[in-house]
């Protein structure tokens, strides 16, 4: 009886490969074919699945994506708050970290080649959607503030995001888990202070 193979399943562990070794070597010395041997896969078999590398990239980004609104539904369902929700997308862990590394890499390709640097815009979007469903279910002020003030907050929080997690990823000994926790604590109060007084006259918080 012939064995049934799991395609989809298949396709995933790809990607999830392709994020480590791009991690662990750069965007550059992450070939094709030095994915596939750390998937245990000719290159012919990963060519079955995906035309390019860019193709194996842009799965590996979705994957990740998708990991992270995994994380914030486990996050939800345990009674989480804002910090704790947003700590889900920093290099605080060894899976993280190699979800955060990666992006890096991704990163450091965008400027010099225009297909990544429309990757790159719909990796932004999709984060900004991702933070604005964290403030919007885990802020209760946040359906009392104007749609400025709420864009404002967004654009503050993925620069510090951003922020921590280069330092994270280049430098870890300065950044450890708990500092980084510490500053986003701290950076989003700030924001809370600045943000509460400019609520929209007719907003009506949630919750109150």
């Amino acid at each position: 009886m012939p064995k049934i193979v799991d395609h989809a399943r298949r396709r995933e562990e790809i990607a999830l490969v392709a994020c480590q070794v791009v991690a662990n070597h750069g965007f550059e010395q992450a070939t094709v074919a030095r994915i596939a041997s750390a998937a245990g896969y000719t290159t012919g078999m990963v060519a079955h699945y995906y035309d390019s590398k860019q193709d194996i990239i842009l799965a590996a980004l979705r994957l990740m994506l998708l990991r992270i609104e995994e994380r914030l539904t486990r996050a939800r369902a345990r009674d989480a708050n804002l910090l704790d929700v947003l700590c889900e997308m920093l290099p605080i862990d060894a899976q993280r970290f190699t979800e955060c590394a990666f992006w890096m890499a991704f990163w450091g390709q965008v400027s010099a080649d225009k297909k990544l640097k429309r990757l790159n815009v719909w990796v932004h979007r999709e984060y900004m959607r991702l933070y604005a469903r964290c403030f919007d279910v885990y802020w209760p002020e946040w359906s009392a503030l104007t749609p400025e003030v709420q864009g404002r907050v967004l654009r503050s929080v993925a620069t510090l995001m951003n922020g921590l997690t280069a330092g994270a990823v280049t430098s870890p000994r300065d950044w450890p888990a708990a500092m980084q926790v510490e500053h986003l604590n701290f950076q989003l109060d700030l924001l809370r202070r600045w943000a509460n007084p400019r609520r929209g006259k007719t907003g009506t918080a949630k919750g109150s």
